[in-house]
């Protein structure tokens, strides 16, 4: 006999938010973006999100390449809320160790990384000055 399907559970949408990172862009304070980031989870876009079986495989993190110029750009979120509905469906929450090794590891191919690109409270800042502040 088959046992009865499980209900989907919704995720907690406070897991995909971090509410430091949102004040702090609120204010346009990079002191405390920096403090954000290196104390907080990041929700970062996903081509491709990791298999739930396999914790240790968290996806493929999206990238845009301007067409024209061949310029990378690392997009990052406060909230899975303020990602643009073009850009892939998946979401990652990563931690401020990813995102030091992560920028640490592409450092010469990302030319620059936006903090809620779409609002309400965008940020731009070079990957030299998130690790510097990931690193402080």
């Amino acid at each position: 006999m088959a046992s009865p399907r499980k209900k989907s559970v919704a995720a907690d949408p406070k897991q995909f938010r971090s509410e430091a990172l949102a004040q702090a862009l609120e204010k346009q304070d990079m002191a405390a973006v920096a403090l954000a980031l290196r104390n907080g989870n990041t929700v970062v876009p996903l081509i491709k999100p990791g298999p739930r079986d396999n914790p240790l495989d968290g996806g493929e993190v999206w990238t845009y390449r301007d067409q024209a110029s061949g310029d990378v750009a690392l997009l990052l979120f406060s909230d899975a809320r303020n990602k643009p509905k073009n850009l892939p469906p998946g979401v990652g929450v990563y931690s401020p160790a990813w995102l030091r090794a992560f920028l640490t590891e592409y450092r010469d191919t990302i030319t620059t990384v936006f903090l809620d690109i779409a609002g309400p409270h965008a940020m731009q800042a070079s990957p030299a000055d998130l690790l510097a502040a990931l690193e402080a």
